[in-house]
């Protein structure tokens, strides 16, 4: 099995994101980037700045670190969002190409 990159910015000590398994679509219980309600088509693709999971925008986060992840950052920020200066998570991050949901196999719908 290929080594799995966990993004720098990522919440948890194991390889495994714990805050991108719990994000949820803003409009239901389903995973982040998993959304099947009206706002599916906005929620599947998120862009720019997002929270450090990476699986919603930033200020829009659903994890356990919401109320921390959603304060507007003081001090320095990322040039490309509202995210501290260390903690870039847009495209521009070394990184940015990272999707938490990537190596994920939806074994809901399978039988």
């Amino acid at each position: 099995m290929a080594d799995v990159q966990k993004a720098s910015t990522c919440c948890g000590k194991s390889a495994e994101c714990v805050c991108a398994k719990q994000a949820t679509c803003s409009c239901g219980k389903q995973s982040a980037l998993h959304c099947t309600c009206s706002k599916a088509s906005s929620e599947n693709a998120v862009e720019g700045a997002r929270c450090s999971c990476r699986a919603r925008p930033a200020g829009q986060c659903t994890c356990d670190r919401a109320s921390s992840e959603n304060q507007k950052p003081a001090g320095s920020t990322c040039a490309c969002g509202s995210r501290p200066a260390d903690g870039c998570t847009c495209e521009k991050a070394k990184d940015g190409g990272y999707n938490p949901s990537e190596n994920e196999t939806d074994f809901t719908t399978k039988k």
